[in-house]
């Protein structure tokens, strides 16, 4: 139940010496006082040697000092000294499961009774430092700090889009280090079979997890093996992080009647399930307990996710009763029940449990809050209306209003219907991404794109509700200065000073700045050869490599560059985890999350090319010798058919890159004058630096 009425006993009035410390989520209560306290590469992380959690915690916070900051602190058990941060073995019960009191003084005590404590007041360390990183000084005070509901959750839809495990693992991170508690992952959907010309065969559908009872129920163009999803909600839990796992059940079902097609509804189409076939009970059965059953079940959390969402109301009755038998089955085998709301809208007299299950509420029609309340469910505030993100859909948000999240929304808000502060009904919210429509292009960095300014508002919303300390603008100023989580930068996003972010002359390897830095790109079978001005860099065998100090861009960017080939471009020229710029008969192109795009440019050989590629978050731009070649804006994929209105069946498709720079792999070429621009140049700006170099001054 959410955490409410909590009164803290306190030593202070008011928020004594200096500014509140910003964070995301703010600080519920602090007093400053005078001074700093320091972290320098001398502090240790002291712990007590009988408190296994805060030798776990301090093993996190130890790995992500480093990852931050660049320094190897040492755990030891001891008294602390000056500089030391201390994680004290007890700490207030009143501050609840996930709050923790902090002492900043000469040294950073951390007091917290609970493990996921532990781990959220070091989160707020670390955010501390980040906010002077030169000095790594943090003001002194007293912090308690507790969220106002206990379930603070992101939901992800990884079947209609697949989410590689490592990004997911990312995703961890992320959500703990703005103290998200619940990460909600949707392992099963189909897309709209109008895309599929209407036929259920053939459209598209996943099932994201290793089925053993079912070999066939597994997608092969991407899932996760058990031990692999059972090592993401091990780690999820070390981050004070919950996943929740969802298998939705009986509607968005395709891919188990995909599997097994005699469970597929003749009646109202095969996406879903046949509810009287009695197959259809055994089969689900059979899933769940897959994950569910024995000592050391797949689904290692307390509650699992069955759906229950937008099946045919004509149906109620078998419906209730399929959903009554879905709950009773997790149950059974020791868990709680999550489900979305459709109770409302599959209105009966055939009873559906209450006890221990907690209702997703995502639109008032299906499930009413006050409904649902005099029934008992828990709930979760989940508004469509407000935090469904369904990308480059043209319908819901492709980014929400976090403008209007800020200012006006709670968890106690759920569309229309308002509950009380404290109702202990309300458990707390939850936002979602659904990628709705197959096949248009969005990639994990469009996605994340769009995802990541909510995990900063809601996460704010959540934990504080309505306490907000500072202003919309203020709070839009300052987190653009936070950072997604230690060592991660999924965005590519880089606030600079000057908008010349990254500039590689290749007159020597050191001879390179990043962000004003002097980076060194290390470089194998290269050396130094004529450039277009002074020297370049001559990638001179098939296996040529140069690997950079940066691994990517995004958001608003501009990368230039000059090259000669010296025979014709093939294969992959950039590359970076997630994206690689290529060269095949065709010309140039680039190729992300499974798709393929070209330039329509194929550079000559024995010839210096200028090369430039602009991105926008929106589309993507290619110029070569300062002339645009190709304006990959989204565009329209119509289909050679049309709907049973005679319109036309059409969706949006994206051409985004985050542009990969982690290594250049050319073949027997000269590379020079690399410049990444923090910024979109104007197709002014980027026909003066083609005619600089030319001598024309044109």
């Amino acid at each position: 139940m959410p955490v409410k009425d909590i009164d803290v006993k306190g030593r202070y009035q008011g928020t004594g010496t200096g500014e509140v410390p910003f964070v995301i989520p703010s600080l519920r209560e602090w007093h400053g006082q005078e001074g700093y306290y320091t972290l320098n590469k001398a502090t240790a992380i002291i712990v007590s040697d009988k408190d296994k959690d805060a030798r776990q915690v301090a093993e996190l916070l130890q790995d992500d000092i480093r990852k931050m900051f660049g320094l190897q602190l040492i755990v030891k058990t001891g008294t602390p000294k000056k500089g030391d941060i201390f994680i004290a073995a007890s700490g207030a019960e009143e501050l609840g499961e996930e709050g923790y009191a902090l002492h900043i003084d000469d040294v950073f005590t951390i007091k917290a009774k609970h493990y996921k404590g532990k781990v959220f007041a070091t989160r707020t360390l670390l955010q501390l430092l980040d906010r002077d990183r030169t000095a790594l000084r943090i003001p002194k005070g007293d912090s308690r700090d507790y969220p106002t509901y206990e379930v603070r959750g992101f939901v992800i839809d990884v079947a209609r889009k697949f989410f590689t495990i490592d990004f997911l693992n990312d995703y961890v991170e992320i959500l703990s280090y703005y103290k998200l508690s619940d990460f909600h992952i949707h392992l099963t959907d189909n897309g709209f079979h109008k895309f599929f010309n209407f036929d259920w065969d053939s459209t598209y559908a996943a099932f994201r997890l290793e089925n053993e009872r079912y070999p066939n129920l597994t997608s092969k163009d991407g899932h996760y093996t058990k031990a692999e999803f059972i090592n993401l909600q091990k780690k999820a839990l070390r981050y004070g992080v919950t996943i929740i796992p969802e298998i939705d059940v009986p509607a968005h079902s395709l891919a188990i009647s995909h599997a097994i097609p005699e469970v597929g509804s003749k009646k109202f189409g095969m996406d879903h399930l046949d509810l009287d076939n009695p197959k259809t009970y055994e089969v689900v059965k059979n899933i769940f307990d897959e994950y569910t059953q024995g000592a050391q079940p797949v689904f290692i959390g307390e509650e699992v996710h069955v759906g229950t969402d937008e099946y045919d109301k004509k149906e109620a009755e078998p419906f209730r009763k399929f959903t009554d038998f879905v709950f009773k089955t997790v149950q059974d085998n020791g868990k709680k029940v999550r489900a979305w709301g459709s109770l409302t809208h599959a209105q009966g007299k055939t009873p559906v449990r209450v006890k221990d299950v907690t209702l997703n509420m995502w639109y008032n029609g299906y499930a009413d809050p006050l409904e649902m309340k005099k029934l008992g469910y828990a709930q979760i505030s989940t508004p469509d209306g407000y935090l469904y993100i369904v990308p480059a859909a043209g319908y819901y948000y492709d980014y929400l209003n976090t403008d209007y999240l800020y200012n006006n929304w709670s968890p106690r808000n759920i569309g229309k219907v308002t509950f009380e502060k404290g109702d202990p009904i309300l458990r707390g919210g939850s936002f979602a991404v659904w990628n709705d429509v197959v096949g248009n292009g969005v990639s994990q960095k469009d996605v994340h794109n769009r995802v990541f300014p909510g995990i900063q508002v809601l996460a704010e919303k959540m934990w504080t509700a309505e306490d907000q300390h500072l202003s919309l603008y203020t709070f839009n100023q300052k987190r653009q200065d936070v950072r997604e989580a230690p060592g991660l930068n999924l965005r590519g996003y880089y606030k600079t000073a000057l908008p010349l972010f990254g500039y590689f002359d290749f007159e020597s390897q050191s001879n390179n700045k990043v962000n004003n830095e002097w980076k060194k790109a290390e470089g194998t079978h290269v050396d130094y050869v004529a450039g277009v001005t002074g020297k370049g860099l001559h990638f001179n065998s098939e296996t040529s490599v140069l690997k950079m100090p940066i691994d990517e861009i995004g958001e608003q960017y501009t990368v230039s560059f000059w090259i000669k080939p010296e025979k014709e471009l093939k294969g992959n020229l950039f590359v970076s985890k997630n994206a690689t710029i290529s060269a095949n008969e065709q010309g140039l192109g680039f190729d992300r999350d499974g798709y393929h795009y070209d330039f329509d440019c194929k550079l000559p050989v024995d010839e210096w090319s200028f090369v430039t590629v602009i991105a926008d978050g929106v589309g993507t731009q290619f110029y070569c010798n300062g002339e645009l070649v190709k304006d990959m804006k989204p565009f329209d994929v119509v289909k050679p058919y049309k709907d049973k209105n005679d319109k036309e069946v059409k969706f949006k498709k994206i051409q985004t890159l985050v542009f990969p720079l982690a290594e250049i792999k050319l073949k027997h070429a000269v590379l020079d004058e690399l410049k990444i621009y923090n910024k979109k140049l104007s197709a002014q700006e980027i026909r003066s630096e083609y005619w600089m170099v030319k001598g024309n001054g044109k």
